[in-house]
């Protein structure tokens, strides 16, 4: 009984994508489903809140939003301030600070510079060096730090980095006093824990060593070679990897914030680290990042790098769950790749399908911003009917049975219109819409139904077979939900 109602609770969301088109929803309705209140409040709690009151809920001043769709950017659009002290409000062009968002942004640029055949991608990054050398520490005898190890976080690092940044009024400390742990430097040195490749352990350090051994490499600074070789190329116009930002930037740049949405005294931190923590972006060109690794890895678009080496940051290189750059996850019935940042008063999330052409930026400008985003990132997520949300396909034997469907008055349709409580735990929702009558879990998408006869229902895509029962007066009482040969009744309550 469990098996045929798992597979109809299925169905119910996989056959929704080709009904969902049909609706032909404008990008006002997108935005709207996802600013306004929801339908249930979710297990977090926070879907009755409007996207302002989510904010205010979490003392964010400012977010910013691009949805991807269909390989391109779908909207993109600011709330709320991006400086609590002037009151500027934020806009699709407010730069914020991408914090570790910039791990797979340079990892782009080291791929291109191994498909320059500048070096391999596993190297030994001592042979890549020039201005500083890595003490192996006994872990590197039977395999060396490389590339590919450290923007996996696979190198065997055990720096324990937590960048804090560095007041733009203070000294700034180069590359090399940042390995080495020594002043001005706020972090401790870097330091070999384990082998390559033993365990996965997250290395900002790692991905400031990748850094310094790219400009060695390329005999230029990281944030010219990155403009030039990534950020200019894709048409990431308002991002940029100077530290600090220069003032013409600064001019439409966000302020951090703290927990309480107040002023962190200084607008910003410097990241001499900008591998790992300094690009400045917005969520339209981080969008625009993915689209350009999604389109690459179906040969559609090569702007910086080939298929096949696209492909290095989208395959887990063997330990944990990065790739070179990005974490690669699935997620319900697809693959993803995503990145997430935490700098000085700022945090973003970037998430795309490995497949799909679907996927969200999301930027936010103070300490507490993650709730917000991670609440926003689902409303899209069901807006979008993402398949991170769908359950696997039910198993079936036989093809679904080719019953010709026949029309019903809008009047009987209305008849069935109700909720149903199948169990404790599922209540089914007939619905019509558009002269459509329509079925599903509640809170899930709903698929259509197609009448063989008054009281007796199917879907296509899945041999199931919905009959509802009526009393001596004529009226609905119930539902019997059909399949491989077993029913489950479920009573009408509303």
């Amino acid at each position: 009984m469990r098996k045929f109602l798992s597979a109809f609770l299925c169905v119910s969301a996989a056959s929704i994508t080709g009904f969902a088109a049909a609706q032909d929803r404008s990008v006002a309705d997108y935005i709207a489903a996802i600013e306004g209140a929801q339908s249930e409040p979710g297990a977090n709690g926070l879907g009755d809140l409007t996207i302002e009151e989510l904010m205010a809920r979490f003392n964010v001043p400012g977010v910013s939003v691009a949805a991807i769709r269909d390989f391109e950017i779908h909207w993109a659009k600011g709330y709320g301030v991006a400086d609590v002290e002037t009151g500027q409000a934020v806009d699709t062009e407010t730069l914020f600070q991408a914090a570790s968002i910039s791990k797979p942004v340079a990892a782009m640029g080291v791929l291109e510079a191994v498909e320059d055949e500048v070096f391999g991608l596993d190297d030994d990054i001592n042979d890549i060096l020039t201005s500083w050398q890595l003490d192996g520490g006994g872990f590197t005898r039977d395999r060396p730090v490389t590339p590919r190890s450290l923007t996996s976080h696979n190198s065997g690092l055990g720096d324990g980095f937590g960048f804090p940044g560095y007041d733009p009024a203070g000294p700034i400390p180069t590359v090399v006093q940042i390995l080495d742990g020594e002043p001005p430097s706020n972090t401790r040195p870097l330091f070999m824990e384990r082998p390559p490749f033993s365990l996965t352990e997250y290395s900002g350090g790692g991905a400031t060593l990748m850094q310094q051994a790219l400009e060695d490499a390329r005999g230029r600074p990281f944030e010219e070679i990155l403009r030039d070789d990534v950020l200019l190329p894709i048409g990431m116009a308002d991002s940029t990897f100077e530290q600090p930002l220069p003032p013409d930037r600064d001019r439409n740049a966000a302020r951090a914030h703290d927990g309480e949405g107040r002023s962190r005294g200084a607008k910003w931190h410097v990241y001499p680290e900008m591998a790992a923590a300094g690009l400045w972006t917005t969520p339209g060109d981080l969008a625009r990042f993915a689209i350009e690794v999604q389109k690459s890895a179906i040969g559609e678009s090569n702007e910086v790098l080939s298929r096949a080496m696209v492909q290095e940051m989208l395959t887990p290189v063997g330990v944990g769950d990065f790739a070179v750059g990005f974490n690669v996850q699935k997620m319900g019935q697809g693959w993803y790749f995503s990145h997430g940042g935490s700098n000085w008063g700022f945090q973003g999330t970037l998430l795309a399908h490995k497949l799909h052409g679907y996927g969200l930026a999301i930027m936010t400008n103070a300490d507490r911003g993650g709730a917000v985003m991670q609440e926003l990132s689902q409303r899209i997520q069901r807006a979008y009917e993402w398949d991170s949300l769908a359950q696997p396909a039910p198993r079936g034997y036989d093809p679904p049975p080719d019953y010709e469907a026949i029309e019903l008055p809008p009047e009987v349709l209305e008849e069935y219109v109700g909720e149903y409580q199948l169990n404790e735990a599922t209540t089914v929702v007939i619905a019509l819409e558009n002269g459509a009558l329509l079925a599903g879990p509640a809170g899930q998408p709903l698929s259509p139904l197609f009448a063989m006869e008054v009281d007796h229902f199917f879907l296509r895509v899945a041999p199931v077979e919905v009959l509802f029962t009526r009393d001596a007066d004529g009226a609905v009482t119930s539902l019997t939900v059909l399949q491989g040969g077993q029913g489950q009744e479920a009573p009408k309550v509303r």
